[in-house]
């Protein structure tokens, strides 16, 4: 793998991470409802998420994933299912003050490993991706690790900053905070709708 491709990877990563969709959207709304810290913690789920879809990458089951319209269908449905629920639960919850026993049991990690991995098109789009950049005449498995690395260090510094100027934000239009968390809810449900009329 050259240094060329290395770099050519990481200047794609960085505007890929720099454009808003469903995980950004998720850790704005976190932040804002429950502060920095907990974001944080919904920003190592998307990239645990991701971690898994360079693992199915090099092991080759999203080309399975491509190849097989069933899997893909039946995939695609319980994501773009998740995507939507989740949605509809950011529009309708209450913006009550949660109960200190609620807070100990913060679910952001897990909120946001789930809505990263409800969208078959993220290991498609690896799958797809990825082999540009990997040289089959080197150690391919060590060359997935590289890119995985590469593109956890780009990425967790881009969400831990929507995360932190969200929480900042949230002093200052704390009036609106329910709104930006329905907006957001309302992202995941329009995310959730185009999943589902995705053709394989």
């Amino acid at each position: 793998m050259s240094v060329t491709n290395l770099l050519f990877f990481a200047a794609m990563e960085i505007v890929l991470c720099l454009t808003p969709g469903p995980a950004v959207l998720l850790v704005v709304s976190q932040a804002m409802k429950r502060g920095f810290r907990r974001s944080l913690r919904g920003a190592l789920g998307i990239l645990t998420a991701n971690a898994i879809y360079f693992a199915l990458s090099a092991a080759g089951l999203g080309a399975l994933l491509m190849a097989s319209r069933t899997v893909f269908e039946i995939i695609k449905w319980i994501g773009a299912g998740y995507l939507v629920f989740m949605g509809l639960r950011m529009i309708v919850s209450k913006s009550e003050e949660r109960e200190p026993q609620q807070i100990a049991r913060d679910d952001s990690f897990r909120q946001a490993l789930f809505v990263q991995l409800a969208n078959p098109k993220a290991v498609v789009f690896f799958t797809a991706l990825l082999p540009q950049f990997i040289d089959p005449h080197g150690p391919v498995t060590l060359q997935f690790f590289t890119l995985g690395v590469i593109s956890t260090v780009i990425e967790f510094p881009v969400l831990a900053m929507y995360g932190f100027a969200a929480d900042r934000g949230r002093a200052v239009y704390a009036r609106h905070t329910r709104w930006i968390e329905r907006i957001a809810g309302g992202c995941l449900v329009a995310a959730g709708v185009k999943l589902a009329a995705t053709r394989q």
